[in-house]
C-alpha cells in the first residue's frame, strides 16, 4: 500500500512528538515503564551508553576517548560519564588551540613543523613535570 506524502510527514511528526514527549519525561522524573534506566540497572557499568544526538554535542567519539584513558588506567577503574564529557571537552579546546598557533603562520599549507610549534607548549609542560619528579627524587 502505498503511502502519501502528507500520511509521510504526519507520521514523523508523531514520531517526533513521541520522542519528544519520552524525553521530557525522563527529564521531568516521572516514572516510565518502571524498568529504570541502564545507567541505574547497571551502575556498576564502566560505560553508559550514549545517544548519538549526544555524541554529536563533542569534538570526538566517546569511544575513542575512553579507549585512550582506560589503556592508562588500572584495569578495576571505572569514569564517570561526567569525566568523559570533561576529556572530550578538554581535548577540543587543546586542538583548537593546536590550530590556532598553526594558524598563525602566512603560508596555505600547514605543514609539520608547524604542528609541532603548535604543540610545543603541551611538550613542554610535560618535560617540565618530568624535571620536577626528578628533582623531586634527588631531594
Amino acid at each position: 500500500m502505498a503511502v502519501g506524502h502528507g500520511e509521510e510527514e504526519r507520521e514523523e511528526e508523531q514520531i517526533e512528538e513521541e520522542i519528544e514527549g519520552s524525553e521530557a519525561s525522563e527529564s521531568s522524573g516521572e516514572p516510565s515503564d518502571g524498568q529504570g534506566s541502564p545507567e541505574e540497572a547497571g551502575e556498576g557499568s564502566a560505560e553508559e551508553a550514549s545517544s548519538p544526538e549526544e555524541e554529536s554535542r563533542y569534538a570526538f567519539p566517546e569511544a575513542a576517548v575512553v579507549r585512550v584513558m582506560k589503556r592508562h588506567l588500572d584495569r578495576e577503574k571505572m569514569i564517570k560519564k561526567e569525566v568523559k564529557i570533561a576529556m572530550n571537552q578538554w581535548l577540543e579546546k587543546a586542538c583548537a588551540n593546536i590550530a590556532k598557533e598553526m594558524n598563525k603562520v602566512p603560508y596555505v599549507m600547514v605543514t609539520l613543523n608547524e604542528f609541532k610549534q603548535g604543540v610545543k607548549v603541551y611538550e613542554s609542560l610535560e618535560e617540565f613535570d618530568m624535571e620536577k619528579q626528578r628533582s623531586w627524587k634527588r631531594k
